[in-house]
């Protein structure tokens, strides 16, 4: 039976191994097949000019916001952004033929309302007549209905047409009363209202059991149905990547050197454990390299970090359940045991986290635009793939190795119990002052910049737009080569230290990209790049150009959030049962938010379209290293319910301490070979990680436990106080 047990587990063990090298070989080779975003692989740079000379703001915005919907059904990784007085300029990722996609881009959408067709039985057989389109539409907005006595508020949709829509839409109400008129946007129907009665002065509403966010989902397709300006194509250029061959191999380097560093730390630590992590891990880094390609995400620098830095974050699983094993065997229980009792204890922490941070990705990607979705597109992949790695493959190699004789604990290494917890609980006042001083610093460095900048941060292109920088040079230079040569003397020369250099293919063309340059600026630009390169400054030209990052794209990003965070909440306390686990957790995401905010504002670190990534980023790593400590305290409060509640969390975040700095320490890792190897634009995002990173273990160790505590201990209090004055009104009665 035992020699059994060991060819089953040599067949288990070779047969793991062969598709983890399977799935590395794969997925390297598949790297060639993934979509990259403009700035590791070109694309396609469309400017369309508007008809009218001088469109009005709220004209160019709301026209803007729909063509940057219509670029992303060609990649989330598409921006959209305005050029001069009359300009739109889209770049889209991952595309060379800009023909195939003008037409589509810039005509007037495929909105229209419809009558039904019937049989003679009154059954729908089909769409009938078209009664106006997209075109027809002024203006759609939300509009709230106030409800009667004992019933709730709804939300209604209001349409204002144009004069000729207004006539057509007379017409096909007053013949259709009690009939549906269907509203179908790129061949699917989103409504189907009754007309109850004619509807002659060009105004309507759209009622129904809507809440908010319905109300406002379908007044947005109706107003993409229609662009605001009539455009004409100005000029369209197949550009090349905004960052050399360069970027991606140091990206690269400085992902394995750190995996390497990982690993190394995986195999001191935990021994056989970690052997078994090392191929999981190794197995993770293969699998999203397949799927990134299957499922056609677009990949861009920022991806690549976050990717590399869910390698480190995917470390967090398994050394949940090793420092289980370790405890279970410095309890002297068998290694077999020890085994299985540390991943059924492990489970409920692993879902929990990892369950919260899939709800924030479902939101960020049904709710959010542009990068944000991008974001959440690898935030989802990564932590499923790492729940699977860890809770399957880790188990099925250690079962595997203890089977083919490493049954030794010290192969494991062990834990001792805890004796004596630290007092957390008796230095909170302390770990809240610590962090109420940085936080107030924040607020009052924002405030400080927004006297002297008008910026309470230091906006960088992405948000505040700038200054876009036509340069045909006398030859025709590599990017590595613009890299290398021309961005030093673009950053002398305007002090702006993040330019975005972009080369039009096939021609000697370069786009250059700096924060906003005034004419004195410019001539000093122009004059620099004719002395050192001895380009005609006649074919220098420049415009303004307004942020990538829209007004309608930051409130999709903050609304995503909202909706998030309170999705969030809402499971924790059903998990919890408690909702001072949920509010407490919710608080240490604001605490870590803020921290780095002011790490911002201290450093005046550039915030680009790479802020958004890196504060979900974090928000992500803080709510997951929460819900561990928040799981042994539920545990612990089982296992001692006679010991008081200070004493329990103590012991808690005592007991989940290892865990705490061994994950920090190899996230950290891995985002620390990021900022020594990485590009300057990878470095931008690896330095607020890495403080979010420190910020995230912080308030997870020193901070939300206690808080919990706090919160409870004033929840018995107004208890106690309720029921003293219960007890003296029934004393005074007597």
């Amino acid at each position: 039976m035992k020699e059994q047990s060991k060819g089953s587990a040599l067949f288990r063990l070779i047969l793991i191994l062969a598709a983890t090298v399977a799935f590395c070989i794969l997925g390297v080779n598949n790297m060639r097949n993934i979509k990259l975003g403009l700035d590791l692989d070109g694309g396609v740079s469309i400017t369309y000019q508007a008809a009218e000379a001088n469109p009005s703001a709220v004209d160019m915005a709301d026209t803007i916001y729909k063509l940057q919907k219509r670029a992303e059904n060609y990649s989330n990784e598409a921006t959209v952004y305005q050029e001069g007085s009359n300009r739109i300029n889209i770049d889209i990722p991952g595309v060379s033929d800009a023909n195939t996609i003008l037409q589509e881009l810039g005509k007037p959408g495929s909105l229209q309302f419809v009558t039904f067709a019937y049989d003679e039985s009154g059954n729908v057989t089909g769409v009938g007549d078209v009664v106006i389109e997209g075109a027809d539409v002024q203006t759609a907005g939300v509009a709230k209905r106030d409800g009667k006595a004992g019933e709730q508020d709804s939300y209604e949709v209001g349409l204002t047409l144009t004069a000729e829509g207004a006539k057509k839409f007379a017409d096909a109400t007053t013949a259709n009363v009690g009939k549906q008129i269907a509203i179908i946007y790129d061949d699917e129907i989103v409504s189907a209202p009754v007309v109850n009665e004619p509807i002659t002065g060009g105004n309507c509403s759209i009622t129904g059991n809507f809440d908010y966010d319905t109300a406002f989902n379908l007044a947005s397709t109706i107003r993409l149905g229609a662009l605001k300006l009539e455009l004409t194509e100005l000029r369209s250029n197949v550009v090349g990547a905004r960052l050399g061959q360069q970027a991606i191999s140091t990206s690269l380097r400085a992902g394995l050197i750190g995996f390497g560093i990982v690993i190394l730390i995986m195999l001191f630590v935990y021994r056989v454990a970690g052997l078994a992590a090392s191929v999981a891990l190794s197995m993770y880094v293969g699998l999203i390299l397949i799927l990134l390609d299957a499922f056609e995400i677009t990949l861009t620098l920022p991806g690549i970090a976050g990717i590399i830095l869910s390698i480190g974050m995917a470390v967090d699983a398994n050394v949940i359940i090793f420092t289980r094993i370790k405890e279970e065997l410095g309890l002297q229980r068998s290694v077999g045991e020890a085994i299985h009792a540390g991943f059924n204890k492990a489970l409920s922490a692993i879902v929990d986290g990892n369950v919260t941070t899939i709800i924030a990705a479902a939101v960020l990607y049904f709710r959010g635009s542009g990068t944000v979705r991008g974001f959440a597109q690898t935030l989802a992949l990564g932590i499923i793939l790492s729940m699977v790695t860890a809770l399957f493959i880790t188990r099925w190699l250690l079962n595997a190795f203890y089977a083919l004789g490493a049954d030794t604990p010290n192969l494991y290494g062990t834990k001792q119990p805890v004796e004596k917890p630290v007092n957390f609980v008796g230095k909170s006042r302390m770990f809240y002052g610590l962090s109420l001083a940085v936080i107030i610093l924040g607020f009052v460095l924002m405030g400080v910049s927004k006297a002297s900048t008008g910026d309470i941060l230091n906006y960088g292109l992405d948000f505040k737009g700038g200054t876009s920088t036509n340069v045909t040079f006398n030859e025709d230079l590599t990017l590595d080569e613009i890299s290398a040569s021309v961005v030093p003397v673009v950053v002398e020369a305007t002090g702006d230290m993040s330019p975005q250099v972009q080369k039009v293919a096939g021609t000697n063309e370069v786009l250059i990209r700096t924060t906003s340059l005034d004419t004195d600026g410019r001539l000093k630009l122009n004059q620099a790049l004719v002395d050192a390169f001895g380009v005609d400054q006649e074919l220098i030209t420049a415009e303004n150009i307004s942020g990538s990052v829209s007004a309608e794209m930051k409130r999709d990003a903050v609304v995503a959030v909202v909706i998030a965070t309170i999705l969030m909440l809402l499971y924790i306390w059903f998990r919890f049962k408690n909702i001072y686990f949920a509010s407490s957790a919710v608080l240490a995401l604001v605490h870590d938010v803020l921290v780095t905010l002011t790490f911002y504002a201290l450093c005046k670190w550039s915030v680009g379209s790479t802020f958004i990534a890196c504060m979900l980023t974090i928000v992500g790593y803080s709510i997951n290293a929460t819900i561990v400590i928040f799981d042994r305290i539920r545990e612990d409060m089982k296992l001692y319910a006679n010991r008081e509640r200070e004493e329990i969390v103590n012991l808690a975040i005592t007991e989940t301490l290892t865990r705490s700095l061994f994950t920090s320490l190899t996230t950290f890792v891995m985002v620390f070979c990021l900022f020594i190897f990485g590009v300057s634009s990878i470095r931008e995002f690896a330095l607020p990680l890495m403080v979010g990173i420190i910020a995230g273990g912080y308030s997870s160790v020193c901070v939300t436990g206690p808080l919990w505590n706090l919160m409870n201990g004033k929840k018995d209090a107004r208890v106690a106080a309720a029921a003293a004055e219960e007890k003296k009104q029934k004393k005074n009665k007597k």
